[in-house]
């Protein structure tokens, strides 16, 4: 009697494949149906097989339906399976059920294979769920699954992509404790990562590290990313070195290698050193590219010689057919940096005739300089011209329009264009924001000015000190203090300071006498507030107290400096208290009012 039985379920399996191998898919679907009616007997493995099937055909909605079948059966998936079955699961980012089949194998003892935890936590860390990458790693790790170099690879570059360092550089060092050798793709995500982070010292130590350590032998890649960030930080003795280095180790230095030395020698408008460069590429059988002579196009135009580039692109550039949009772009924008935009423009007709094609760029470039110089007309010309080739408008273009119209008083036009920009799906930057803000706080719109800075940081486009020095100076111009030192203290908690920005005297004298009181009204200790003055620089401080001596309040702030030192080191009485709040109050006043008379 079983005999039979056993040659039907043959006889289904059978079809299902033919149909798998055809691509009959719902075919195949019927047949299993067919199967788990009749009355011959199907196993699990039958199951894993054909929910495998949907699996590798991206059928998840079928595969999870027959999953659920398979539990009141007695049946459960192999752990390879179940591997499949999440690794397919991420391909549409079905977290919940993918967690669900985590908690499943955990009830069976059992992990998912290493390439699909690993494929899992990358997807984590791609959709910004760090708390759960970490957390998915570390219960795997506690349930008996290994990382390898592939899982510590995927964690420290995430991390360092994130500007987590510090958990970045931990991962690396529990990797090697574990003795895996990090390989050459997890050298290149944390030197990469930690130098675009400005940490090209924590780099080299921990990359030197593992190759004197015999630990793993890298490529260019890494050494490159080690002489970018020792150029990015200005030194190039010791980028020059790792060079050296490299040499010795048998890792010859390539074209990007000598496009990052030829880079910093052209910002630092070293030129003989830029064209010695040029010669030992050329000796080195590594023939320059275009990127190569736009960088020095680009330090004759920095030194204020365009003419000079012009005449390097024609003779050298030219004949090698390396003049490209970028070429023309930085001649261009030289000419009208000196306000000589009538060149500018015959050079971007000469790009036409050449048939060079104008990008964006060009375009932002000659409306910004038209613009500047009062001829609207061009401006218009140069726009339809643009519009005309379908060239669409991008942030920089968006941010130029709106700073001209925010500087001509036009600051309605401005903020019609910053919200087509948005409209448009454009997500504006910190410098878009900064140009608006600029424009409400010279109309003494500081309404405006505070829903934008809430705006910003709703969509996540952190404001920098310029930001915070426009609200907050326009904040103290209203004579709203309390708000310019909740937005202060909103700064000091990002770690920025006005150090680097440009303020006046009087803008610091308001607002640190303004601090000290909202400091007394939340009962802080007074050493909380003058914590708060060492964020200023010697020359700032100087500056301030000049000011004070200005306006002749000199004795006064003696008074207030001898009675802040009397409570620096306990909480004072309630009537001394309110005795110096009062003071307080009363030469913020009257430093405001000598302040309004100044301006």
């Amino acid at each position: 009697m079983y005999q039979p039985l056993g040659v039907h379920r043959l006889i289904y399996r059978t079809r299902i494949a033919s149909y798998v191998k055809a691509g009959l898919i719902d075919y195949a679907v019927k047949v299993f149906d067919e199967m788990t009616l009749s009355e011959c007997r199907v196993f699990g493995i039958d199951y894993n097989r054909f929910i495998g099937v949907l699996i590798r055909h991206s059928r998840f909605d079928l595969a999870h339906h027959y999953y659920s079948k398979m539990a009141p059966l007695g049946f459960s998936l192999s752990s390879f399976t179940y591997s499949r079955f999440i690794s397919g699961l991420c391909q549409t980012k079905e977290f919940t059920f993918i967690d669900n089949l985590l908690k499943d194998m955990e009830k069976l003892h059992c992990v998912p294979d290493i390439w699909a935890f690993n494929i899992y936590l990358n997807l984590l860390f791609r959709e910004n769920r760090e708390e759960s990458a970490l957390e998915v790693f570390g219960r795997m790790v506690e349930r008996g699954r290994e990382p390898d170099v592939v899982t510590f690879t995927i964690i420290i570059d995430s991390l360092c992509k994130m500007k987590k360092f510090d958990a970045a550089v931990q991962f690396w060092l529990n990797m090697l404790d574990k003795g895996i050798r990090p390989d050459n793709k997890a050298c290149v995500a944390l030197a990469v990562g930690l130098c675009d982070g400005g940490q090209v010292d924590l780099a080299y130590e921990l990359i030197i590290g593992v190759i004197s350590g015999g630990l793993s032998e890298v490529s260019t890649l890494v050494y490159n990313a080690l002489i970018s960030g020792f150029c990015r930080a200005g030194r190039i003795d010791k980028a020059l070195a790792m060079v050296s280095f490299m040499s010795r180790t048998g890792c010859k230095p390539d074209l990007v290698t000598y496009n990052v030395l030829l880079n910093y020698c052209c910002n630092e408008f070293m030129f003989e050193e830029a064209v010695k460069l040029l010669k030992k590429m050329e000796c080195s059988a590594i023939e320059p590219d275009v990127y190569s002579y736009n960088q020095l196009l680009k330090a004759h135009c920095k030194a204020n010689h365009p003419d000079k580039a012009y005449l390097f692109m024609v003779t050298k550039m030219v004949p090698k057919g390396f003049c490209d949009v970028v070429s023309y772009n930085t001649i261009i924008k030289a000419f009208c940096s000196i306000s000589n935009n009538r060149r500018a423009y015959k050079l971007f007709e000469e790009m036409g005739r050449k048939g060079i094609a104008p990008d964006v760029v060009t375009f932002t470039i000659l409306i910004k300089a038209f613009l500047r110089e009062g001829n609207s007309d061009i401006a218009k010309k140069l726009l339809d011209l643009m519009a005309g080739m379908g060239l669409l408008p991008d942030r920089i273009f968006y941010t130029t329009i709106i700073d001209h119209h925010c500087k001509s008083g036009k600051v309605e036009m401005a903020h019609s264009i910053f919200c087509d920009m948005v409209e448009k799906g454009i997500t504006p930057d910190v410098v878009s924001y900064n140009a608006l803000i600029n424009g409400f706080c010279k109309s003494l719109r500081v309404g405006e000015v505070m829903h934008l800075y809430e705006e910003m940081l709703q969509r996540g486009s952190f404001p920098d000190e310029v930001t915070y020095k426009l609200i907050i100076g326009a904040l103290v111009r209203e004579n709203k203090l309390s708000d310019a030192c909740r937005v202060w203290d909103q700064m000091m908690e990002r770690g920025l300071t006005l150090d680097r920005v440009n303020c006046k005297p009087k803008f610091w004298s308001i607002l640190w006498l303004e601090y000290i009181i909202a400091c007394l009204n939340c009962c802080y200790f007074i050493d909380t507030s003058s914590a708060s003055f060492t964020n200023c620089n010697n020359g700032t401080l100087s500056a301030w107290w000049g000011w004070c001596f200005e306006v002749r309040c000199v004795k006064k702030i003696c008074g207030l400096s001898s009675l802040l030192q009397q409570c620096q080191k306990s909480r004072i009485a309630n009537d001394g208290f309110q005795a110096l709040k009062s003071r307080c109050r009363c030469m913020a006043s009257q430093i405001l009012n000598v302040s309004k008379e100044m301006s």
